[in-house]
C-alpha cells in the first residue's frame, strides 16, 4: 500500500528563497530516492538537473533564470537547512 511522504525543500533564486513541498507517494518503510525527488520536483513545475548527491540540490531552469532548489531533511521534526543558509548567503554576496 502507498503512502503519501512530504517533500519539503527550498528554491534559491539570486535574490530570494521560498519554503514549499511536494508530495511523493511510496511503498510503506520506503525511503525516497533522488530519482524520486528529480521527478517530485518535475512535478511541481521545475526542470531540474542533479547538482549535488551529498546535500540533494538541484539546479533548475527556466527561461531567463536559473535557480537551485535543495531538499531539506527532517531531523525530529525540525527541517535542517544549514547548507542552504550558507549557499543563499553566496548567492546573495556574488550581485
Amino acid at each position: 500500500m502507498k503512502k503519501e511522504f512530504t517533500v519539503h525543500f527550498k528554491v534559491i533564486h539570486h535574490d530570494k528563497s521560498s519554503l514549499l513541498r511536494g508530495i511523493i507517494f511510496l511503498e510503506e518503510n520506503q525511503k525516497p530516492t533522488l530519482k524520486d525527488y528529480e521527478q517530485c520536483l518535475r512535478d511541481c513545475g521545475h526542470d531540474v538537473i542533479l547538482e549535488d548527491k551529498e546535500h540533494v540540490i538541484f539546479r533548475a531552469f527556466k527561461p531567463d533564470e536559473d535557480y537551485i532548489i535543495h531538499i531539506l531533511e527532517e531531523e525530529n521534526n525540525n527541517i535542517r537547512d544549514i547548507i542552504v543558509e550558507s549557499l543563499v548567503r553566496n548567492l546573495i554576496n556574488l550581485k
